[in-house]
């Protein structure tokens, strides 16, 4: 899948079928987070993968905006240095990186978490000097979704050129 098309179709899954990921595709994800570029390629993430069902279940129940990581094949624990002036910054872009690189491999997935996650720490044994930022679960989707679903604003309320209420002219 291009890269536009990714970012044009991907959708926020919640709901995943029980099938295991292919090793390939894990290791996708996971080298798309490790290869995404960090301010001053500091690179003050760490990711933890979890693929057992006990902690996915045990995740599910801490992370009140994502219950259905418990039923993902695989979640990705993204955690930053608390000392990183961009450690969120460079998270995120990493997280977008394999949630896109997952789409395209026909896996889905969504952000969850961002508060409460000092439980989640524990349960993993993340050093103090971390802060957990997200924990993204990924699984095949139960449904075949995609293409044009998104309920966006229309473009022209949102993009600007030059200034601020001005209309971008391209041409």
């Amino acid at each position: 899948m291009e890269t536009y098309d990714a970012v044009r179709t991907v959708l926020a899954i919640r709901e995943f079928k029980t099938d295991a990921l292919p090793e390939e595709s894990i290791r996708k994800i996971v080298e798309a987070a490790h290869l995404t570029g960090s301010s001053m390629n500091a690179q003050p993430w760490h990711f933890i993968v979890v693929q057992r069902k006990d902690l996915l279940d045990q995740l599910g129940g801490l992370v009140s905006s994502g219950p259905y990581i418990a039923d993902s094949s695989l979640a990705v624990v993204v955690a930053t240095e608390k000392n990183s002036v961009y450690g969120i910054s460079d998270a995120s872009r990493a997280i977008q990186s394999m949630i896109l690189t997952a789409w395209s491999v026909g896996i889905g997935s969504n952000w969850a978490g961002w508060v409460g996650m000092e439980a989640v720490g524990t349960l993993l044994n993340v050093p103090d000097s971390l802060q957990i930022v997200a924990v993204i679960p990924f699984g095949v989707p139960k449904d075949k979704r995609g293409g044009n679903q998104k309920n966006r604003k229309p473009i022209n309320d949102i993009v600007h050129g030059e200034k601020f209420g001005e209309p971008l002219v391209m041409g």
